[in-house]
């Protein structure tokens, strides 16, 4: 824990890049949720999201399961909070609780989450963030805290990355992460040592504003309009997307813009003139989730919404690809 805030450091993040060769990697599976780091000890057990807000309260199982197996022992755990849809990790499941702060019994068991542990920071009051990768996974191992809410994921050694990417596609994973069995933990920082591979790309976007609806979408948002910081830091138009929405959700999302909504462009340079004529812009507060195909001539081909992410701020966006 900080103590100048009062929350624990943020977590180590890893960079985008095809798997690695040689043998100095652990393979781990990426899954399609949302990073938590847990603190135990003297105090109940609590859930804190990548940019240090409390979420306990939105996931009272986990904190339940966290107290039961570890009591009063003092840990910092690493890992990501993840709900299943027919055994398979589902953002859009997550979703429903993620905005919820004292979720129902109802809406706990249609919608159940489970934390995976893959890493751990402290231990006994000592840090293990010095200590190498394979020793960190060693004394999480020690913990022994399995439980229907709490996951320890296997990692592999002497595995070919494509190899993984395959096993990763047939049980309909995200994709991949590959860690230097020498890596140390570093706090808040986006390291080389750790690579992630997606099967399909994703990325996060800055809500900007909306196109309004029509015909089955009337009433709601027709399309988001989508921003990202440059990299001189300046924020720059990157598409709209239309699609991946239910209409409850197109007419609360719009609902939500039209309370920020502001008479002016944010971006640095005015969208193209068809979006612009069109546009009701909003202040770039706002973080969602984003499947696309690729990302050409500043836009996003085939983008598809998946939701947002309040675990996310604007400022850490930038141009896809780029985390």
């Amino acid at each position: 824990m900080s103590p100048a805030t009062g929350k624990p450091v943020p977590p180590m993040l890893a960079t985008l890049g095809h798997p690695p060769t040689g043998e100095r990697w652990a393979w781990e599976s990426k899954w399609d949720g949302m990073r938590a780091i847990a603190t135990t000890g003297k105090e109940v057990p609590a859930l804190w999201s990548r940019n240090g807000n409390r979420v306990s309260e939105s996931f009272p199982e986990i904190v339940e399961a966290l107290a039961e197996v570890l009591g009063h022992r003092e840990t910092v755990l690493d890992g990501e909070i993840v709900a299943l849809d027919e055994g398979v990790p589902s953002f859009a499941r997550l979703q429903r609780r993620m905005h919820v702060r004292t979720p129902t019994s109802h809406l706990q068991n249609s919608a159940l989450t489970t934390y995976y542990v893959f890493d751990i920071l402290d231990i006994d009051g000592t840090s293990t963030t010095e200590l190498p990768y394979l020793e960190r996974r060693e004394a999480l191992a020690s913990l022994n805290i399995e439980n229907p809410r709490i996951k320890v994921p296997p990692f592999w050694l002497n595995v070919d990355g494509a190899a993984m990417l395959e096993v990763a596609k047939k049980h309909h994973l995200e994709g991949i992460i590959a860690k230097s069995v020498n890596s140390t933990y570093q706090p808040g920082k986006r390291s080389p040592s750790w690579i992630k591979t997606p099967l399909r790309a994703n990325t996060e976007a800055i809500i900007c504003g909306f196109v309004e609806g029509s015909g089955s979408a009337a009433g709601g948002i027709g399309s988001l309009i989508l921003g990202a910081h440059d990299d001189s830091g300046s924020l720059v138009y990157v598409g709209n997307v239309g699609t991946g929405f239910s209409s409850r959700q197109r007419r609360e999302l719009r609902g939500t813009l039209i309370e920020i909504e502001r008479p002016t462009s944010p971006f640095a340079i005015a969208p193209p003139s068809a979006i612009a004529r069109v546009a009701r812009y909003s202040a770039p507060i706002y973080v969602c989730d984003v499947e696309y195909r690729e990302f050409v001539g500043g836009a996003l081909r085939h983008p598809s919404y998946k939701g947002l992410r309040n675990d996310k701020s604007a400022d850490e966006v930038d141009l896809p690809g780029r985390h």
